[in-house]
């Protein structure tokens, strides 16, 4: 996700609307809904980009869409961005904004990424290793890769501990590629 100036401007100000108007978690609720149904429609997040559709039509698709499932102060939001005419950001201002929120409560995302299934020992050692650099809260989301063969990787913040197989294994290539060992004859 790249993350642009225009979209961090709009979530910290959509962070400060729902500070002083005591609404911050029902804003962070409404956004991982609008980020839930951008992801999975692509037609919408389509349409969020494309130029030619005017943002008339686009501001009326996005009402009849969250109208009735959002807060007023999202919609308005919402309605301002369009008119704005930077219905492009909306993605990136979702998510921006869930960055934020998260940083404001003192939540830090990870990201565990291993080939198997992990199970809750594995978890706590695996947030043991964060909280050993952090003082934040950690949210650990893990993924499944079966390319990495076995271990973990993971990844939190601009950190990553990389103890994968598929790394063990392209450092021995490389250490391997690197002795200049010449058998003699």
């Amino acid at each position: 996700m790249a993350e642009t100036k225009v979209a961090r401007r709009y979530a910290k100000s959509l962070l400060g609307l729902g500070r002083e108007r005591n609404i911050l978690d029902a804003l962070f609720e409404d956004m991982k809904l609008i980020r839930n149904t951008i992801k999975a429609n692509r037609e919408l997040a389509l349409l969020l980009k494309s130029p030619i559709i005017n943002t008339d039509k686009k501001d009326k698709i996005l009402h009849e869409i969250f109208g009735s499932r959002i807060d007023k102060v999202t919609m308005e939001f919402l309605n301002i961005i369009t008119r704005k005419r930077r219905e492009y950001y909306v993605e990136d201002i979702v998510n921006s904004y869930v960055s934020i929120y998260k940083d404001h409560i003192g939540v830090q995302s990870a990201q565990a990424i291993t080939a198997t299934p992990i199970d809750e020992e594995i978890k706590a050692a695996m947030l043991s290793i964060i909280k050993q650099t952090t003082d934040y809260d950690i949210e650990l989301n893990s993924t499944i890769d079966e390319d990495i063969i076995g271990g973990f990787i993971l990844r939190w913040d601009d950190r990553q501990v990389d103890a994968s197989v598929i790394k063990k294994l392209h450092d021995l290539k490389q250490d391997f590629k690197s002795n200049l060992y010449l058998k003699d004859y």
